[in-house]
Order: C-alpha cells, then sequence, then structure tokens
C-alpha cells in the first residue's frame, strides 16, 4: 500500500470526475464554493453508513433508502451552507429535485444519483440558487488537480481547511486506487458525527460485500472519535466502486479482500485524524485508549465517558494531568470497575498502579500532557479486550465559537 502524496482527493481513483462551485446557498455572496459533484459514467456499486440520530436529515433519509435497494449509482451531489434538516415533507421533495436535475442532466436512470448536505438546520433549501448550482457543478466536472480540490472545498462548514486523503494498492501489474475527501469539525462523537465522507475506488466489487467492508473500517475509524459529544442530523459515510481498474473482488480471492481492507480502513482512520485534528477550537489531540476490559464493548463505554467528560477535557485544555478525573469518568461508565485493579499511563509513563498514585513522576506528566498530542492508557484489569478512541480538549474559544450559530 503507498499513500498518495498531495492527494486530490476522489479525483485520484479512475473514472471519476468532480466539481466545486458557489451558488450562495449562505446568502452572503462572497463567492464561497458551496456545491458540488462526484461522478462517475461507469456505474458504481454503493455502501454507505449513517447517523444514528432518530432526527435525521432529509439526504440521510433518501440516501438510506436508495443504498439499501442495492441498485448502482453514478453520481453525488453535495452542499454545504444548509443542512436540509428538520424540513419536513418539503425538504425531502426538495432533495428528490435535486437528485432527479442530476440525473436529467446526466442522462441517467432514476435511483442514480445521492445527495448529502451539511449546515444550518431548519431553513429550506433555497432551491432556485441549488437548481442554478447543479446545472453549473455538472458543466465544471473533470479529473485535473482543480476538481479535486474543488470538491472538497465546497463541502466545509467550520472546517480551517480540507481534507482529502488516498491509498494505491497493487494487484498483479494493476493498480487499485482507493481516494478521499471529507468534513467535519464540530458536533462530532462516536457513532458518526457532522461529518460527510466521500469515498471512491476503481475496484469492482458487489454492493453487499461493499457495504460488509464499509461498515468494519466505520467501526474503528468515524465511530470512534469525538470532538464534543453532539450527533448531527446528516452524518453520512459514502463508497462507491466504479471497477475502472479492471480488477474485481470475489470471493475466490482473500488476499485481495484482505489488502483492499486495510488501504480502506487506512484511508477512513486518517480522515477521522484530521477531522479530530480540525476540531472547532481544540488545542489538543488525545488518544484514549483502554485496554485490560472484559469484551471490547465495554472499553468502549470506558473510553467514552473519560473522552466526553468536561472536566477531563478542560483539563487536557489547561496541560494538566489531572488523572483523578480519569479514573472518576471510568467510575461512572456503567462498568463495574474496580480501583485497585486499574493502572494508568501517560503515554509511556506510569501514572497509576493498581489505584496507587506514583507521584514521583509528576513532572514527566506535565510534560505529557503540554503537548499537541498525548495519549492515555488505562488498564482496567478485568480481561483481555480493548478499545481506541481519538479526542480533543475542551477549550473557552469552543464555546465562545458556539455561542452564537
Amino acid at each position: 500500500m503507498e499513500w498518495v502524496e498531495s492527494s486530490n482527493g476522489v479525483t485520484d481513483a479512475k473514472g471519476f470526475r468532480a466539481s466545486g462551485v458557489s451558488c450562495d446557498i449562505r446568502g452572503k455572496g462572497n463567492g464561497q464554493l458551496d456545491i458540488g459533484i462526484v461522478y462517475s459514467a461507469m456505474p458504481c456499486a454503493v455502501a454507505g453508513t449513517f447517523t444514528t440520530n432518530r432526527v435525521k436529515a432529509a439526504p440521510v433519509l433518501l440516501d438510506q433508502r436508495r443504498v439499501r435497494s442495492g441498485n448502482p449509482v453514478h453520481g453525488v451531489i453535495a452542499n454545504s451552507g444548509n443542512a436540509n434538516a428538520c424540513t419536513g415533507d418539503e425538504g425531502y421533495a426538495n432533495a428528490e429535485a435535486e437528485v432527479a436535475l442530476a440525473e436529467g442532466l446526466s442522462g441517467r436512470p432514476g435511483g442514480s444519483f445521492l445527495v448529502c448536505s451539511t449546515g444550518r438546520i431548519g431553513r429550506q433549501m433555497p432551491m432556485d440558487k441549488v437548481s442554478a448550482g447543479i446545472h453549473s457543478a455538472w458543466e465544471s466536472l473533470g479529473e485535473e488537480v482543480s476538481n479535486g480540490h474543488a470538491f472538497s472545498q465546497c463541502i466545509l462548514t467550520s472546517d480551517t481547511r480540507p481534507k482529502r486523503c488516498g491509498v494505491v494498492l497493487r494487484n498483479g501489474s494493476k493498480e487499485i486506487h482507493i481516494a478521499a475527501s471529507a468534513k467535519g469539525a464540530g458536533m462530532i462523537r462516536p457513532d458518526m458525527a457532522t461529518m460527510l465522507a466521500f469515498i471512491v475506488t476503481d475496484l469492482g466489487c458487489d454492493q453487499s460485500e461493499l457495504q460488509r467492508l464499509l461498515s468494519e473500517a466505520v467501526e474503528d475509524s468515524f465511530n470512534a472519535i469525538t470532538v464534543d459529544g453532539d450527533m448531527s442530523t446528516n452524518d453520512t459515510v459514502l463508497l462507491l466502486a466504479n471497477g475502472a481498474s479492471g480488477v474485481r473482488l470475489d470471493a475466490s480471492d482473500p488476499g485481495l479482500r484482505s489488502m483492499f481492507f486495510k488501504g480502506l480502513a487506512a484511508v477512513c482512520e486518517h480522515l477521522a485524524y484530521l477531522i479530530v485534528g480540525d476540531g472547532e477550537k481544540i488545542s489538543k489531540v488525545v488518544t484514549v485508549k483502554i485496554v485490560g476490559a472484559p469484551d471490547r464493548e465495554s472499553a468502549r463505554k470506558v473510553a467514552y465517558s473519560i473522552a466526553q467528560s468536561a472536566l477531563v477535557k478542560s483539563s487536557w485544555a489547561g496541560s494538566d494531568p489531572n488523572w483523578g478525573r480519569v479514573l472518576c469518568a471510568a467510575g461512572y461508565s456503567g462498568l463495574a470497575v474496580d480501583e485497585t485493579t486499574m493502572s494508568m499511563y501517560y503515554d509511556t509513563c506510569p501514572v497509576v498502579k493498581n489505584g496507587g498514585v506514583i507521584d514521583a513522576n509528576l513532572s514527566e506528566w506535565r510534560k505529557i500532557v503540554s503537548k499537541k498530542e498525548f495519549s492515555i492508557i488505562l488498564d482496567l484489569g478485568m480481561g483481555m479486550a480493548e478499545a481506541r478512541l481519538l479526542a480533543s480538549d475542551l477549550t473557552p474559544e469552543y464555546i465562545e465559537f458556539n455561542m452564537h450559530e
């Protein structure tokens, strides 16, 4: 597996074109890119994972139905500035109108396009602007560096930078590409977040297998991050496979499946890292690793309890090695932990051993938690299972940023 240096995003994979244009969805008249298309002339198998929020945006509801149908697709429309969430029947009709317009422009049958939106909740889409934007995005499709970059820009909201990556896999003399663009900075927590991720590959694969691969890759990447604990109405990860590489995944080649999954997992994990690293007004990225748990779900529960604690996150922002808050959060996680069996480390430096603090290491703890990135390892002493969660701190600037929309 080789990482693509200076990835262009979705246009790195064969047969995929993209665009990003401005249609002034926000009404600010500043020329900000806010709508784009990813398109493959070859039909694509599609897999998706979506927010677990019971309040789902219209594009999520539409995409879920289309992905579950198992029918191939040709493209995705994406916009920022308006989430088309909590918009009722009119919002769903608008989402349907968007995909119908793209299908008409491309000459593809109904069901050939998906749509993703992110931005402000509770406002109807300005369909006159959006329709003009889809026309412009269709006319602007291309495979150049600028096309991939424009698409990765048009999906951003509070992000400070675009998020792109890609890998190349080699199967004999043939290359397989996995390429992706994502957005996400706020309302980030496990079980998806305020994030959109568009992953494309030129591998051929049937829909059911593609869905299994994506669901597995998402579990330890996008479903294992948290910035602020809020869950969005619009979270979506889509994976499109068009087969343009000439390589097709089938049950007779488990080696190819393993190679592709490793590449897909690496892309998802890197995008997840980029999302947390660009969290709204954060100053620290912290890996919370729970080991010695009775089972994986219990490990995840404890990790989540720690990473979502406002007291713990505030101490990270202040570079305070307040290990007591970590153990406290583990104690109210819902798992019957035993303080006397727990051991904790900042990076590799011991903090607690079987419930007893190792004060002699205090100066080293301070150095570690002052870094922009560090890890907390908590051994529960209850079994062999483990889980990892990527988290951020909670800063005064985050609160100020989110006091007003």
